[in-house]
């Protein structure tokens, strides 16, 4: 039998009547697996197996959904929010392809693959936290999810509308990942009230010479200036349709940027966004961020695009991100994940002259960030809260396209029985937390050399 999921230990949470009905759900997928390989199945079979599998869960999100109204979880709104978000947009979109499909190996193996994900990964990261009584601060600004769903279909829409792309939601918490070769775009737009509303839009490079390439039949296969400037000039115009969503948001100045990754990052950092959506145009990826704030960009270390530097400022944009791009052409790609910012920059700032860095904050993050860049290798914190190391490198070696990516543990408590837990999981080593920058970067130094 191929395909099988085995329940273990490490899946309970200590919970009765959520570990029991996750081992349900677990038995249900692998009937599934069972169905999918006998040749005589029908297509009725199928469907009926499948609504069988559909009608569990959501009797389960139930439950559990009343068991933290029982016990008074705090994280209880963030909680409901992702399994509606399986719900309403993953679940959905499944039945669609498998209907338009007339329920194709593909599409029911489509299926399977994407149910058994989540299923693992939201019963080792987010479920865990209903025992400890832990909450996800994370994305705490977020609009209400009846608004994320309009947003992203209006998204969606405009996308079809302005290029004819067929596009699809694949995350409504876009935690600003790196993907590809980006271009990163900052709209700020400033209300009577003196209320700034900040639009970060991230288009992966491949996106706009696929769409505007196309359109103004230039011959360069990389972004030039009059790609870049049809871009942004064609994202106002995105904006301007996307603000009809906000009726209170009236003409004001706009102040627009061209920023660097690192920027982005910092803007994105600086404020919780109220949306970040992310999407599959089918031509590159999309980012979608907006949030609202009292302060205005830095007007000196980010220069604003006004009509008398457009032109030198979108040429030295250019030819930094060409500079950049030769640089990290020879460069390993490090992922950190942890919990703490600060370290994460003091790492950032130490690693960067020799190798390509990308952070994340959580095990959410993380899992992202893996699946966008493929790192050459993973520092990993042991301790973070709600998803803990462990359980970050158990899914990630869960995953066939991933199981080799080298994983070195960061850890403060180096005891036994953590250092033998670290051995026994398949990570290439661990370093301890009390070790300074540098001595951190020989080590790394050193773990390459070898490689």
């Amino acid at each position: 039998m191929e395909n099988q999921i085995i329940w273990n230990d490490r899946y309970n949470i200590g919970v009765d009547i959520i570990d029991k009905q996750h081992k349900k759900l677990f038995r249900i997928l692998n009937k599934l697996f069972i169905l999918e390989q006998r040749k005589e199945k029908s297509q009725w079979v199928c469907q009926e197996a499948i609504k069988y599998f559909k009608d569990h869960t959501l009797e389960h999100f139930q439950d559990e959904e009343d068991y933290m109204v029982s016990i008074g979880y705090p994280g209880i709104e963030m909680h409901r929010r992702i399994h509606n978000n399986f719900r309403e947009i993953t679940l959905p979109a499944l039945e669609k392809e498998l209907k338009l499909n007339n329920y194709s190996e593909n599409a029911v193996n489509h299926f399977l693959g994407v149910c058994t994900g989540w299923l693992i990964g939201h019963t080792l990261t987010e479920d865990p936290a209903i025992a400890s009584g832990e909450t996800i601060k994370q994305w705490d600004n977020l609009l209400p999810e009846e608004e994320q769903a309009i947003m992203g279909q209006t998204i969606i829409s405009q996308l079809n509308s302005m290029f004819q792309l067929d596009s699809r939601l694949i995350d409504n918490c876009y935690s600003g990942e790196k993907f590809g070769d980006g271009i990163y775009l900052r709209l700020v737009y400033t209300t009577k009230e003196e209320k700034n509303w900040e639009f970060l839009l991230v288009f992966e490079e491949q996106l706009i010479v696929s769409t505007l390439g196309s359109v103004i039949k230039t011959k360069s296969k990389a972004i030039n200036v009059m790609l870049m400037n049809a871009a942004r000039y064609t994202a106002r115009q995105f904006v301007e349709r996307i603000k009809r969503s906000f009726p209170s948001l009236e003409p004001a100045e706009l102040k627009e940027q061209l920023l660097t990754y690192e920027q982005f990052q910092k803007a994105f950092e600086k404020d919780s966004p109220q949306f970040s959506l992310l999407f599959d145009t089918g031509k590159g990826y999309f980012a979608y961020c907006m949030t609202t704030s009292d302060t205005l960009p830095d007007e000196e270390s980010e220069a604003l695009i006004v009509n008398e530097n457009a032109m030198a400022q979108v040429k030295k944009y250019l030819n930094q991100n060409q500079a950049e791009k030769r640089m990290l052409r020879h460069k390993k790609k490090i992922l950190i994940v942890d919990d703490s910012i600060q370290m994460l920059k003091e790492m950032k700032q130490q690693l960067g002259g020799t190798y390509e860095v990308l952070t994340a904050a959580s095990g959410f993050s993380a899992f992202s960030s893996i699946m966008l860049n493929k790192p050459d290798l993973i520092l990993l914190d042991y301790e973070m809260p709600v998803c803990n190391g462990r359980q970050v490198l158990e899914i990630i070696r869960g995953e066939k396209g991933f199981a080799n990516i080298p994983i070195i543990f960061w850890m403060k408590n180096m005891d036994q029985d953590s250092i033998k837990n670290t051995l026994t999981m398949k990570a290439q080593g661990y370093l301890d937390k009390s070790l300074s920058p540098e001595q951190v970067k020989k080590e790394i130094d050193r773990f390459f050399q070898k490689e």
